[in-house]
């Protein structure tokens, strides 16, 4: 949820953060008996545990081991522990989507995108799921085919960052060349969070590229106020300026862009 913008909003917390494990709790729970109730004594039922419960158990620790190394860095070790939920449920949607997360910081995404999608299919009403799978397929040459999966997570009941998924789609629509279909995600993704970042970046793309300068400036100007800067940020705000004729608010940007993200710094293609 990674050399693009659509993969920088929050997801890749960023994407972690968006696994809240969508099976509810497999562990076995057991009734003491109370022997202070009178004269009666009260048994405990009597817990049979099949083979089918010990594989759940045994999915849903592993899930919280591979969340837990993800979240600390060892993803080769994420990823082991996923794999091995999974050899106990194949049909866990969290394992699968941890599984996905660690095999695409390790630089295997087409490995992860199955996982991903069986992820979102296993569980189409956890939106955060359905958004990392948008995410993937935006990443990877598929922006066209990532929109309908950001709006099915915005339609999820519950998902809490609808403006995240909005946003996402917004990016991803200008790379399939639906413009219109990426303001109007946008700015509905600014109704319901006026402080998204990529929402107000793809806005103010959208105005620079039809020459309004002046709209596009109020946007990256909300965009830079709302988080901190990246380097197309400062680039984007840089053209913004030249355009209008503020030349001296263009330097300002462009020797920002030098100090802030040096040339070494910036991903190939990106030396400005």
């Amino acid at each position: 949820m990674q050399q693009r913008d659509v993969a920088k909003p929050a997801t890749a917390v960023f994407l972690i953060a968006a696994v809240l494990l969508a099976s509810a709790c497999s562990r076995l729970t057991f009734i003491k008996p109370n022997v202070n109730r009178g004269h009666y004594e009260q048994i405990a039922t009597q817990v049979h545990i099949d083979p089918r419960s010990k594989a759940h158990d045994t999915a849903f620790t592993m899930t919280q081991v591979a969340q837990s190394r993800l979240m600390s860095g060892d993803t080769a070790g994420a990823v082991s522990a996923a794999e091995r939920a999974l050899k106990a449920d194949e049909a866990s949607a969290d394992a699968h989507s941890l599984l996905a997360l660690g095999l695409d910081q390790l630089g295997r995404a087409a490995e992860a995108g199955p996982h991903y999608r069986r992820a979102a299919e296993l569980a189409p009403t956890h939106g955060s799921l359905l958004n990392n799978y948008g995410i993937w397929l935006c990443s990877n040459g598929k922006s066209g085919e990532s929109l309908d999966w950001f709006e099915r997570a915005v339609a999820a009941a519950g998902y809490e960052t609808p403006a995240a998924a909005l946003a996402n789609e917004a990016s991803c629509a200008v790379e399939a060349g639906q413009g219109d279909r990426a303001e109007s995600a946008a700015r509905r993704s600014l109704e319901i969070d006026p402080t998204t970042p990529l929402a107000l970046t793809t806005l103010a793309k959208r105005a620079y590229a039809r020459g309004n300068a002046l709209e596009a400036r109020g946007f990256i100007e909300r965009r830079l106020s709302a988080a901190p800067a990246d380097a197309e940020t400062l680039q984007l705000a840089s053209q913004i300026e030249q355009s209008l004729g503020d030349t001296a608010a263009a330097a300002r940007y462009v020797a920002r862009l030098r100090t802030e993200f040096p040339p070494n710094s910036r991903p190939s293609g990106d030396k400005r």
